[in-house]
């Protein structure tokens, strides 16, 4: 959805090669951030390893995967959800990477370029600007320490390859709050609560109200966020993408999570320690 991708293979050995999108700063991609967290979550074991790297085009080689790229529904059972967890922890528990990750501050970043660049976002989204400092408010009466997390974890930006479930793709990776990484996971492969419980407790051994409201509070931020990104895209990008609607799928998810009775009770669970 960003970048150019081929398979090349050389003497009979197959490679990966990235090649940057278009504008991709637009997006808050850093280049020199990506490289250095992609080393650090190599070295973590979850991400597959650079090979070369050609700068200042920041065009990477990497070491070709024979792995499975995960869909929505391949992401849905129990196993999955297990693979899923232990490759989360050893990122997060990983080498630090080059910057933090903030929803919150980048939400903004991406409003100034709507606002200098023109650019087309759902017509009821301003009205929902108090929700993101209501949901940072609540965060941050109980902070969390920061991790190094990959923070844009769709279905395909994980590899199976029958034993271990790699990571790829480090473009908006930095340390952040490992509950937005569990949060966004959920939305972006539609878990229902009992599949977002047994993400908690596979990743935190047990099932927390307060992580699990920490959690949907970070999916409403996640849909806040990439609403906005793929309304830029949809106006720079000369990928071949409907980018329109991608964003109206993520802007109606959100719109629903924020009316939903459920949304209260997030912003009050989430100060507990429970």
């Amino acid at each position: 959805m960003t970048n150019k991708n081929y398979r090349v293979q050389v003497d009979g050995i197959s490679y990966f090669l990235r090649i940057p999108g278009k504008a991709t700063e637009l997006l808050s991609i850093n280049r020199e951030n990506e490289h250095f967290n992609t080393v650090a979550a190599s070295q973590a074991g979850v991400s597959p390893k650079i090979l070369y790297y050609l700068e200042p085009e920041s065009v990477m080689v990497l070491q070709y995967l024979d792995a499975k790229t995960m869909s929505v529904p391949s992401l849905q059972s129990a196993d999955a959800l297990r693979k899923i967890a232990r490759s989360l922890r050893m990122l997060h528990a990983g080498p630090t990477f080059m910057n933090d990750f903030n929803m919150f501050r980048l939400r903004e970043f991406y409003m100034n370029v709507v606002k200098e660049r023109g650019v087309r976002i759902p017509e009821d989204y301003d009205q929902y600007g108090w929700v993101a400092d209501r949901i940072e408010k609540a965060l941050t009466v109980q902070p969390s320490p920061l991790v190094p997390c990959h923070n844009d974890l769709l279905a395909e930006n994980f590899m199976d390859d029958g034993e271990f479930m790699w990571i790829i793709d480090y473009e908006l990776s930095g340390n952040n709050d490992c509950c937005f990484e569990l949060g966004n996971i959920c939305v972006e492969m539609e878990y229902s609560p009992a599949q977002a419980e047994l993400l908690c407790k596979e990743y935190f051994g047990k099932v927390s109200r307060s992580k699990i409201a920490r959690m949907r509070l970070y999916s409403i931020m996640s849909d806040l966020g990439w609403t906005l990104w793929g309304s830029i895209q949809n106006k720079v990008s000369d990928i071949d993408f409907d980018f329109w609607s991608y964003t109206m799928n993520r802007w109606n998810r959100a719109k629903r999570n924020m009316n939903s009775p459920e949304f209260s009770l997030w912003l009050r669970d989430v100060i507990s320690e429970s």
